[in-house]
Order: C-alpha cells, then structure tokens, then sequence
C-alpha cells in the first residue's frame, strides 16, 4: 500500500473527514433557511455550504494582503446601514428605527474603543480587520440582532453607569443656581422635540 493510500485511510483521517462532513452538514441545514443561498445554489449548481465556506476564505484571504482592508471594512460597516437608516427614517413603522439606531450607537462605541487599541490589535491579529468585517456583518444582520444584544450587555450598562456618575450631585457643583440647570435642561428638551 502506498504512504498517500495509508494517510488516507488512517483513523485520525477518516475521524477529520467525517467531522468536517457533519459541520457541512451541519452548515447547509442553517443556510436552507435563508432564499438567497437556496437560490445561489439552484442557480451556479454548487452547494450553498461550500460557496460560503469559500467566500469567508476569501474575506481572510483579501483582508490579510489589502492595504485598504480598514476602509473596507469601514465601508462596509457603512454604506449598506446608512441606505437602510435612511430607508428606515422614511418608513412609517419604528422597529427598523429602532434597530438602525441601536447599530449606530454600538458601532460607534465599537470604533471610538478601537480607536484606543488598534495598534495593539494589528500586532496579535495580524486578520483583524476580516473579524471586525464578519463582526460588523453579525451586527447588521437582523435574524442574528448582533448590535441589540451587544447594546443590552455591554454600551448599556457602559452608559448607564456614566449617567448614574454624571447624575450624583453635578447640578449642585456645576451650577449654584438651580435656575439655571433647569433652564439648560428646558432648552436640550425643547431642542430634542424639534
């Protein structure tokens, strides 16, 4: 028998093998629930599994050699949000509102903590900026409610704690005058209702 017969009827191949199977398997029952993979599929004849197994190896793969991977994935944490708020302000409902406003404010927190540990996080990540592009997808995506549930468990009690802090006794020591701090607070509520 030859050594490339021998490899690939070991135990620890065949086990790999069948794994790998199962997690394919596994991969193509979840992307059945989604028409545009099902069609994909119908359309080219290849399998829904391996076309998105291919295009992440692809994102990794155009990420870790592009120079322009931050715009890219600044772009892409952008551009399709920014058409949907923009759709979402004009429809009459308010759960998309909702949504793209809650994308916003986690994106934006993400970018302004980012903007501290970049350095660091290029240097222990070289394809960081392939996982912020599959993170920002997550929190975009309405069926996974990335940024709803990254904004209940983390931006939340972030701010929540700095309400609380800023709350203590600020108007006392800021403004003698309580006239003056009802006054302020009059005019940042009028300007929010206009």
């Amino acid at each position: 028998m030859s050594t490339a017969q021998n490899v690939k009827t070991h135990p620890a191949v065949l086990q790999a093998q069948n794994k790998a199977n199962y997690y394919v398997g596994q991969l193509d029952k979840e992307l059945s629930k989604y028409p545009v993979f099902n069609s994909f599929e119908q359309r080219t004849q290849v399998p829904k599994s391996y076309a998105f197994l291919g295009g992440v190896v692809l994102l990794l793969v155009f990420h870790s050699i592009n120079a322009f991977a931050s715009p890219v994935s600044n772009l892409l944490g952008w551009a399709l949000p920014a058409y949907l708020s923009v759709k979402a302000i004009e429809s009459p409902g308010h759960n998309d509102d909702v949504q793209w406003l809650t994308y916003w404010v986690v994106f934006g927190f993400f970018n302004f903590v980012e903007s501290f540990a970049l350095r660091a996080l290029l240097y222990y990540l070289p394809w960081y900026f392939a996982f912020k592009s599959v993170f920002i997808v997550w929190l975009q995506l309405p069926s996974t409610r990335g940024a709803a549930s990254l904004y209940a468990t983390v931006v939340k009690p972030v701010f929540a704690n700095v309400s609380a802090k800023s709350s203590n006794g600020t108007t006392s020591t800021a403004y003698p005058d309580a006239s003056v701090a009802d006054t302020l607070r009059d005019r940042a509520a009028f300007a929010t209702h206009e």
